[in-house]
């Protein structure tokens, strides 16, 4: 699905005070692709992710995701949406912490209504794909930073979505783990054909990506 971002704007109004967040932003990502978004914290990275999920909407511009105006459809159309189109990878994991790897992985499919004997299959399949068989009975707190990662990869990627937005996915990590599960990511979106847009602060991320942006002042530049 190819994303298009036309003149889209973010502003925040505190009192007689608005902040510009993200001001006429205009980009294309086609499928398949893996986008690098830099840019020093704060400066909207997030943002720009949260409105392509359709999280937040527009101060002013459109979103478009393959033949869906995202920035135009209702809350409930654009949670089914990000259900049925995109994964997401954060920076501190989200695994829910009572639930088993297993658990947490097969969380999408549930929401999907696939049944419970094909989502463990899956979720095993999954869990083998990033290095984690044997972890399916683990609870997050027993496994270390990278493990958690890897698993909430398996859960971003599991149902096959068309998207994986991954928000400083390497920022609680040390370097080595870090570059470990950029590869990681990397390769299993690829092998699924699975546009990737990655924001992040870490330039090591620029060699593995297809097009690098950077968010500065509000604008979206090609590098």
């Amino acid at each position: 699905m190819r994303i298009v971002l036309d003149q889209v704007s973010k502003h925040y109004q505190a009192g007689e005070h608005r902040q510009t967040v993200l001001d006429e932003v205009g980009a294309a990502f086609d499928s398949g692709r893996f986008v690098a978004v830099l840019g020093r914290s704060g400066s909207g990275k997030s943002t720009l992710l949260n409105l392509i999920a359709g999280f937040d909407e527009p101060s002013a511009g459109r979103i478009a995701i393959g033949e869906q105006q995202l920035s135009d459809a209702p809350d409930r159309e654009r949670t089914l949406f990000r259900r049925r189109h995109l994964g997401f990878v954060f920076q501190f994991f989200n695994l829910l912490p009572t639930l088993t790897a297993g658990e947490n992985v097969r969380l999408p499919l549930e929401l999907l209504d696939v049944p419970a004997g094909e989502g463990r299959e899956r979720a095993d399949a999954a869990l083998a794909g990033v290095g984690m068989a044997g972890f399916r009975d683990r609870f997050p707190e027993e496994l270390s930073g990278g493990e958690q990662q890897r698993v909430a990869i398996a859960r971003a990627l599991i149902h096959e979505p068309a998207i994986v937005l991954a928000d400083e996915p390497t920022g609680n990590l040390d370097l080595t783990t870090a570059q470990q599960v950029v590869e990681l990511l990397d390769d299993a979106c690829r092998r699924q054909g699975t546009t990737l847009i990655m924001a992040t602060h870490s330039t090591e991320v620029v060699g593995y990506a297809d097009e690098v942006y950077e968010v500065r002042e509000g604008r979206l530049e090609r590098q």
